[in-house]
């Protein structure tokens, strides 16, 4: 192992010295290009909000410019670069990397860890002028889609130390502050971790209850409070704190506070951890408390600006999000991998398993989530990289539909290997244990549901007063009688042409089932806002399907999109991907279907009634609130 580690190390400083110089191996040698840039020109005409089709959706609109043609942001260098990386981990999980015995111990093989540092897997994202990799999404994507199929848990401590850890720092630092940390988090020599969850605060950051009271020399905040299940927290010596600073109102005794981001080190003194958590899965993963106890934080350790503590947390997270859906993007393709294997070997009944319809339902099912997951991973990944920066909608529908589709495969892939899914031989059931709660760090799954309505509610609202107005202003100059009834109902349908004249003519009919369904939401969009106005800010049981319709729709026109490319760009598995979208989307569209359906028929509604009374009840009895069969 020792002499493979020295050669890898070696080659990994010849690979960083020829990426750095933009040098590239040939088949006759060493060739010298001249610098490229990383990513394809932008075309700024696709990068503002009014082009998102998730949004565009709530208001009528099919916006297709972020989504068709498919995006491929990267140069033909940058892919290069990312093959070289690729074969330089791929090494490591094969040879050095024992994610079993990892899970078995509940920590992670120091000697092992060491050498994914000196490959530089620590500094992945960090920009090369602070000695990282500089990896753009879309190549950190490729790449953490390696780690996806090999190990959850691993991934996690890597993710938390780069994609949310030092992130803040890359996006909100200054030069001083990205100069004193970055080249050593980049290197591995410290660690670094994301601190915002505490006992209560978790999807709700503004409930933060650690506290930053600026000292009155005006040099260091004192932090004082506690965090709660953070990754890292035990190993990290750089973290990224959010604490509450009281500020006094102007001319008043009275004081808000004011979300902010810290940089503290464990330096500072006065912080210590809590034992690892005991998990139900990510166990090699270091999940602990910290407790701050008159920290003192330099005030030029303040991350971005004081009181920008939510906007800094949310675009971390944002940042963040794309990375989990790459890592799904690795961990269903060894799924199906594993269960495509075991139903061509299996025999039951004197036939392979792969002959039973049932089975091939499964495995049809997985290949289509495979295809879809990947799909809005690096759909998510190339528009920002493309310099697509209001992704936050597209960001939180990857985070919910990869995380959800993935555990769902997970199951299935237990339930087609039977007896066999359920062994620690197979390792899926370690998988299970770790992907489970994916679908609840960096943003809880019905919490982003509610964030992706309300906030295409909100805009639909701004949209359709805006339209009212102007028809006010309309019938008033041109002395037409217009009732207010006409006025609410209005509102054009969206116009899918552009759309269906993009898709390739294959994957037309698929195209108009999914305006037809668009038409549907808008309309349905509209009438919550006429039935219910403010209040439908409180309908959470309307809005959560509101969430699962939008989902469904923005990934169907996202598979449409990359089938389409396949298609125009003959690639040899285009007649595939074809069957994979068109099928993709006939059950898409069902699921949509029975979302809109549920929101507008009056027994759903009856129905959502009766979840609440039936949910109080058992809250007020603290206890189930039926008798027993027998009486006891």
């Amino acid at each position: 192992m020792l002499k493979w580690r020295l050669n890898s190390s070696q080659l990994y400083r010849c690979y960083r010295y020829a990426t750095i110089n933009r040098y590239f191996l040939t088949s006759t040698g060493v060739k010298s290009v001249q610098p490229t840039p990383s990513v394809k020109p932008r075309q700024s005409s696709i990068l503002g909000p009014e082009h998102s089709f998730a949004l565009g959706i709530f208001n009528n609109k099919i916006n297709i410019k972020q989504i068709f043609p498919f995006p491929d942001a990267l140069n033909d260098e940058s892919k290069d670069t990312v093959k070289l990386v690729l074969n330089s981990f791929g090494r490591y999980f094969d040879q050095v990397h024992d994610a079993e015995r990892n899970d078995v111990n509940e920590s992670l093989d120091q000697d092992a860890f060491q050498t994914f540092k000196q490959l530089g897997g620590l500094g992945l994202l960090a920009p090369e002028e602070y000695g990282g990799f500089g990896l753009l999404r879309t190549q950190y994507a490729r790449l953490i889609e390696l780690f996806g199929s090999h190990d959850l848990s691993f991934s996690i401590t890597i993710g938390a130390h780069q994609s949310i850890g030092y992130k803040g720092i890359i996006l909100f630092g200054t030069e001083q502050q990205k100069q004193k940390y970055l080249p050593l988090l980049s290197s591995g020599e410290k660690v670094a971790a994301f601190c915002l969850t505490e006992p209560t605060a978790g999807s709700d950051a503004n409930s933060v209850k650690t506290t930053a009271v600026l000292d009155d020399d005006g040099k260091h905040y004192t932090l004082n409070g506690n965090k709660i299940w953070i990754t890292n927290g035990g190993l990290a010596d750089v973290m990224v704190v959010f604490a509450q600073v009281p500020r006094s109102k102007d001319d008043s005794e009275h004081t808000r506070n004011a979300l902010t981001a810290f940089i503290v080190e464990r330096d500072f003194g006065g912080l210590t951890s809590g034992p690892p958590e005991k998990k139900m899965g990510l166990k090699s993963s270091n999940t602990t408390s910290l407790y701050f106890d008159n920290v003192k934080i330099p005030v030029e350790n303040v991350l971005g600006k004081e009181g920008e503590g939510f906007k800094v947390a949310m675009n971390i997270l944002n940042n963040g999000r794309f990375a989990l859906s790459a890592l799904m993007t690795g961990f269903t393709r060894m799924l199906l991998s594993k269960a495509i294997q075991h139903v061509n070997q299996r025999q039951q009944f004197g036939h392979k398993l792969i002959q039973f319809q049932s089975i091939q339902e499964k495995i049809a099912d997985m290949a289509m989530s495979h295809y879809a997951i990947e799909t809005m991973a690096f759909l998510v990944s190339n528009n920002m990289d493309r310099g697509i920066e209001n992704l936050q909608l597209e960001a939180a529908i990857g985070k919910i539909f990869t995380t959800e589709t993935a555990w769902n495969c997970c199951d299935e892939c237990i339930q087609i290997l039977g007896g066999a899914g359920f062994m620690r031989d197979n390792h899926i059931e370690r998988f299970m244990r770790d992907v489970r709660v994916y679908r609840i760090f960096e943003g809880a799954t019905d919490t982003l549901k509610q964030f992706i309505a309300s906030t295409g509610i909100r805009s639909a609202a701004k949209m359709m007063t805006q339209r009212h107005l102007a028809m006010k202003q309309s019938q008033s100059n041109s002395a037409i009688l217009m009732d207010d009834d006409s006025l609410n109902h209005s509102a054009s349908l969206p116009n899918g042409d552009e759309l269906l004249e993009e898709v390739a003519s294959p994957l037309r009919h698929s195209a108009l089932k999914l305006v037809q369904q668009i038409e549907d939401f808008g309309s349905v969009v509209e009438h919550l806002l006429f039935k219910y106005g403010k209040s439908i800010a409180n309908q959470q049981f309307l809005l959560t399907r509101i969430a699962n319709a939008s989902i469904d729709l923005y990934v169907m026109a996202a598979v449409l999109s990359r089938a389409t490319s396949a298609i125009n760009e003959q690639l040899p598995t285009a007649d595939h991907e074809q069957l994979l979208a068109t099928t993709f989307v006939a059950k898409g569209c069902e699921r949509v279907k029975g979302n809109l359906t549920s929101i507008m028929n009056p027994e759903s509604l009856k129905s959502f009634d009766a979840f609440s009374q039936i949910a109080n009840e058992v809250s007020r009895n603290e206890d189930i609130s039926t008798t027993r069969p027998i009486g006891f």
